[in-house]
């Protein structure tokens, strides 16, 4: 890691002028950025400007990881011997959850008071010759830059530094919906806690944690609303901790709560398009910042520091090192501000959990920022995944993502789903060989639900010239061609049909040939919502589909329907997202509708609604029915979290047997928040609002997630699309890894020889005999 700096300070191996460096902020980032630019070379000349005194701080306990220890520890042994002494370490979570409290081991804290880690960095700098100006503003920006080498700007979430080159930084900064104040409880809790209070006027959470041997941090939390309600915005320091103490008495042990400067807080997000101008350069909290709920602030402006002056010593200049620096520590950071998201949006929407049973809210809490997984927390305490598990009904030896799940009349002997994807290869719209080896693959591959691409219901519904369909008699049989392939072949494997038109995004060439272009010639008309092109000069302007046109869509999707029954389909999907056809109608950014089919959202609603009812008639009545709904549309003004709700509650109330959250494709200008299991968090607000079961996708692509998301009852299915074109058989080979041999996930009989990994490299070289040391090895 950058951290690890291996040049000997003052040795003069490289011959370089010294600089001269401000640093500005006297927390535990700048405070250690300044100690190891003076360390790794004496003659620079280091001053640190901190405008309160040394004995002022803001919140009380730090939590390091053994990560950013062990980068101390390469960096400056003296630092990381002084920390060692104060560090007071456990093992334990408690969550408490309606009188249950449950405990979870294995996971290793180190924390101690900020006040003595400020103390001891102070220390340091003294040591080594910074000079710390306390009490004292730092001088401007400009100046700084204008009469220093290095501007180090440590300054905070507040950066006076980032706010005066803000033209450069492009600095983004979101405050949530959450209040939060950081108090002091006169004993040390033996774990670190999480506990809820259901009070008359809403949710409110205490997360505490100690940091001496009569000493923790408590943070009490709640959205604004409840903050609002309960009067804690009229409460001065003292006033908030009393009531705060009074709330959680039983945690606290009727023990009071001091604060400290504490002041109720919004949470602010802080993100910057650079970190880097000329020689001022942001690090710590200044640059970035991440939710106090993962425990990070301090880890990630410590590792900063370190990422920064390891930069700086081994680039030959001034700008490859702040080049470097931001190179290296951005992947770091947006990896964390996705964890601190995930878990600052699962504290937002706490009360939508509180129905779990105990131990499956615990097990949620706990992986609610997707850093701890099932797998992690099974090897830091097996007992209690043990016991989340086998509420969730695994048998023993099964894996979660093992159990069966039924939908109507159809069980799913697992919970594994082949995702929907287009293949751009059939023939007027005739699916051939090539669906037959895809789709049966797939099926042999031990999945509980394979997926067909988007279906389209008519020529003019096509996406591209090779879109399959089933508007046709020839189309129907050589579906009815792959279903009988994989009931046979694959017995206990259902395969489902997404039915779709395209919409305003048809007429377009394959997508290897050029995604989302319009054809070069032979092109169909294009119909929607409304007349408004997928991309304005480049996309065709279709026609706003009128009675008619809304009557004729809708008996194509009928006849399609019944097409599909009879070949043979389990569950048939209904495809309202993407920016396609029905989510035209769905979405405020491409219907602009004034009749009875746009406005509000029951506007919006209403032909989507219509097309769900008429296939649900013709649909087998013993067959599921899931819809497909693009949860966000990433794009201002477009569909809104509260509006997937809307529309997930509407099409349930129709008879939708699940809901597939997927978001996004709606418009072309859209912003996606790109990162692991990215869309999950709307398909879990769906159903744990709503009790709908659900279909989570993008970007899950790990078995472990799978179960993870299972088992905190984010989501009743996992649809995975990419990891399924990487590995045919990912199903079967996640059973494997995990020692699963069941039911849920029974290899076909001709691969059954292929359920184990083949061995590779030699396993017949004889063991050596002797082990020689260097002091006796003659060669050494």
């Amino acid at each position: 890691m950058a951290g690890q700096v291996t040049v000997t300070a003052g040795t003069g191996e490289r011959a370089r002028p010294a600089l001269r460096v401000a640093v500005v902020g006297g927390g535990p980032g700048g405070l250690y950025a300044a100690a190891l630019l003076k360390r790794l070379d004496p003659a620079r000349s280091v001053t640190l400007w901190e405008r309160n005194a040394p004995d002022d701080t803001f919140g009380f306990g730090v939590v390091l990881s053994d990560e950013t220890l062990g980068g101390i520890e390469q960096a400056d042994p003296a630092v990381h011997r002084a920390l060692q002494d104060e560090f007071v370490r456990w093992d334990d979570i408690d969550i408490v959850h309606r009188g249950t409290t449950l405990t979870s081991g294995g996971h290793g804290f180190a924390a101690l008071g900020r006040r003595r880690l400020l103390e001891i960095l102070h220390e340091r700098c003294r040591a080594l010759g910074v000079r710390i100006r306390f009490r004292t503003e730092a001088p401007s920006p400009a100046e700084l830059a204008a009469t220093h080498d290095l501007v180090v700007a440590a300054d905070g979430v507040h950066s006076a530094t980032r706010q005066a080159f803000a033209e450069v930084f492009a600095p983004r900064i979101t405050t949530h919906r959450c209040r939060y104040i950081w108090l002091s409880a006169p004993f040390a809790f033996d774990a670190f806690r999480f506990e809820i209070a259901e009070t008359e006027h809403g949710v409110m959470q205490l997360h505490g944690y100690p940091y001496g041997p009569e000493a923790s941090t408590v943070i009490v939390e709640m959205r604004e609303e409840v903050w609002h309600a309960a009067g804690l915005d009229r409460c001065d320091e003292r006033e908030s901790a009393a009531r705060c103490a009074r709330m959680f008495a039983g945690a606290l042990g009727g023990r009071p709560l001091t604060g400290n400067n504490s002041t109720w807080t919004a949470f602010r997000t802080v993100v910057n398009d650079r970190w880097s101008h000329g020689n001022t350069v942001l690090i710590g909290d200044a640059a970035h910042t991440a939710h106090f709920s993962i425990g990070s602030g301090t880890k990630l402006a410590v590792e900063d520091a370190l990422a920064l002056a390891a930069a700086i010593e081994e680039q030959p200049d001034l700008p490859t090192a702040l080049a470097a620096y931001e190179s290296e520590r951005r992947p770091v950071v947006a990896s964390t501000q996705r964890a601190a998201a995930a878990s600052l949006e699962w504290f937002e929407q706490l009360p939508l959990y509180l129905g779990q049973p105990a131990r499956q809210f615990a097990f949620n809490l706990l992986t609610r920022s997707r850093r701890v997984t099932h797998g992690n927390l099974r090897l830091r305490d097996s007992a209690f995944t043990d016991t989340v598990e086998r509420e969730f009904g695994c048998r023993d030896g099964t894996p979660p993502m093992f159990t069966p799940l039924r939908l109507r009349g159809l069980e799913l002997r697992n919970r594994v789903v082949v995702s929907p994807m287009d293949m751009y290869s059939a023939h007027d719209g005739v699916p051939g060989d090539f669906h037959l080896v895809h789709l049966g693959a797939r099926a042999l591959g031990g999945a509980g639900l394979v997926m067909t691409e988007m279906v389209c219901v008519s020529p003019g519904g096509r996406i591209t010239p090779g879109c399959t369909g089933l508007y046709t008699g020839e189309q129907a049989a050589a579906w009815s061609r792959v279903t009988s392939f994989v009931h046979e072949q694959s017995p206990g494997t259902a395969i489902g049909i997404q039915l779709g038109h395209s919409g305003r995004k048809g007429s377009t060439r394959l997508m290897w040939d050029g995604m989302d272009e319009p054809l070069a010639d032979d092109n169909w008309p294009l119909s929607a919502a409304s007349p408004l092109p997928y991309r304005p000069g480049v996309s065709g302007t279709p026609t706003e589909l009128d009675g008619a046109g809304l009557a004729a869509v809708r008996e194509e999707f009928t006849e399609a329907a019944g097409r599909a029954a009879r070949a043979g389909f389990d569950l048939l999907e209904l495809h309202c997202a993407h920016g396609y056809l029905l989510s035209g109608f769905l979405s405020p950014l491409t219907n602009l509708r004034t009749d009875g089919y746009g406005g509000s959202l029951s506007g919006r609603l209403r032909f989507p609604l219509e097309v769900f009812d008429a296939v649900r008639a013709v649909w087998p009545d013993d067959r599921p029915m899931s819809v497909r709904i693009s949860a966000a549309d990433w794009a201002p003004g477009g569909t809104t979290p509260d509006d997937a709700v809307g529309i997930a509650r509407a099409f349930a109330a129709h008879g939708a047997d699940a809901i597939d959250v997927s978001t996004g494709q709606v418009v072309p200008g859209e912003k996606p928040a790109y990162g692991r299991s990215y869309q999950t968090p709307y398909a879990d607000r769906i159903r744990n609002e709503l009790g709908v079961p659900v279909i989570a996708v993008g970007a899950i692509s790990s078995w472990d997630d799978v179960n993870s998301l299972l088992l905190a009852g984010r989501t009743d299915l996992c649809a995975l699309a990419r990891p399924h074109l990487y590995d045919p058989h990912w199903t079967l080979h996640a059973a494997a890894e995990q020692g699963y041999e069941g039911p849920a996930a029974p290899w076909p009989l001709p691969y059954r020889a292929g359920s184990r990994a083949p061995r590779t490299g030699r396993t017949d070289a004889p063991r050596p005999r002797l082990s020689l040391g260097p002091a006796r090895n003659p060669l050494a």
